[in-house]
């Protein structure tokens, strides 16, 4: 919208759209600061006390995001503590997994990789926050910096931003990570992107355009072939956990989405295959642990596996790599359609 026709309607924009820098009380939660952003019907919220990880999303008043049984918490001093994490883990929108270790725990030489890794649980510094009209753009722009070091160990420094435009259904995340020591170090990212009722439920599509895909181990092999689709709520099953070979668009990105047809809704989520060319997938029908996620990695299922094959990925000394992820709400019948054209055709 022209910004002067659009500020003729309005006394603040914050009626619209705004950035807003918040702090829990309560429970778990107490203590956790978070940058809370409303665009128009789109909402959501960056925590910076982890890595600005978006914990909560929704879309006209209706949720998307997965919330594990824990809730919403801070910081705890079990967060990187082996089989601990899933007491912290809570899911939310997406949460970063990595830098030295992604999926389950890892000891080697008495030295400890924590499930999911560090990076997670890791505040940021140098955070900022602005919103602003460029032109007849309305933006809200965050930005921070958190980094994972140890004396005498790894120096990786993580740049994040995440930017949205109002009256536009896209959030845009951006991230430069440095490897700030003087040797190669071992680097394993995996983006953790979780989704939850109402969005999530039985029926919803999850969209993959893959040329393969098969089952971690076994119990997942034999679910494989309703990966693409979300089932009811089954007391104490087991969780599923897939990994896919996925096509790759021309522009060297790959496109996924989760649609739900009873809502109407949906998101498109597009990354570069490059620095992630791992395609993981959990999926879990258990009763009061429903959810599905996508999961974009540089390593697949954990750092055990890639030093066992040596397939783990390093970063040369002040090495930079950026990954660059987009997440589109869809909404609408006709947004589906042309989404499930768009991403299907390419199979």
């Amino acid at each position: 919208m022209d910004k002067k026709e659009l500020l003729k309607k309005v006394g603040s924009m914050q009626q619209l759209a705004y950035v807003r820098e918040i702090e829990y009380k309560n429970g778990r939660s107490s203590g956790l600061k978070v940058f809370d952003v409303k665009n128009d019907k789109l909402s959501f919220q960056c925590m910076i006390d982890k890595c600005l990880d978006i914990n909560q999303l929704s879309y006209k008043g209706i949720n998307f995001n997965f919330l594990s049984k824990p809730g919403l918490q801070g910081r705890n001093h079990y967060d990187t503590n082996g089989d601990e994490a899933l007491r912290s883990i809570m899911g939310g929108m997406f949460f970063t997994a990595g830098f030295e270790n992604i999926c389950p725990p890892y000891v080697k030489n008495n030295k400890n990789y924590p499930m999911h890794g560090r990076i997670r649980t890791t505040p940021c510094e140098n955070i900022t926050a602005d919103s602003y009209f460029d032109g007849d753009d309305y933006k809200i722009k965050i930005s921070g910096e958190a980094r994972e070091a140890e004396l005498f160990g790894e120096n990786l420094v993580l740049r994040r931003t995440i930017e949205t435009v109002f009256g536009d259904k896209k959030i845009i995340l951006t991230d430069e990570v440095e490897n700030q020591n003087f040797r190669d170090e071992p680097f394993l990212v995996l983006y953790h992107i979780n989704f939850g009722y109402p969005l999530l439920d039985e029926g919803t599509e999850i969209i993959i355009p893959a040329k393969s895909s098969k089952g971690r181990e076994e119990h997942s092999e034999k679910h494989i072939d309703r990966y693409n689709i979300m089932d009811k709520a089954i007391d104490n099953e087991i969780e599923y956990c897939f990994s896919h070979n996925p096509v790759v668009d021309n522009d060297g990105r790959v496109r996924v989405a989760i649609i739900n047809e009873n809502l109407k809704l949906g998101m498109k989520i597009s990354y570069d295959y490059k620095n992630l060319p791992y395609l993981l997938q959990w999926k879990s029908v258990a009763s009061g642990d429903y959810v599905i996620a996508i999961e974009p990695a540089n390593g697949y299922f954990g750092r055990v596996y890639e030093e066992e094959n040596n397939k783990l990925f390093k970063l040369k000394p002040f090495e930079k790599i950026i990954n660059k992820i987009e997440f589109e709400i869809i909404d609408g019948q006709n947004e589906i359609y042309n989404i499930k054209n768009e991403i299907l055709n390419k199979k």
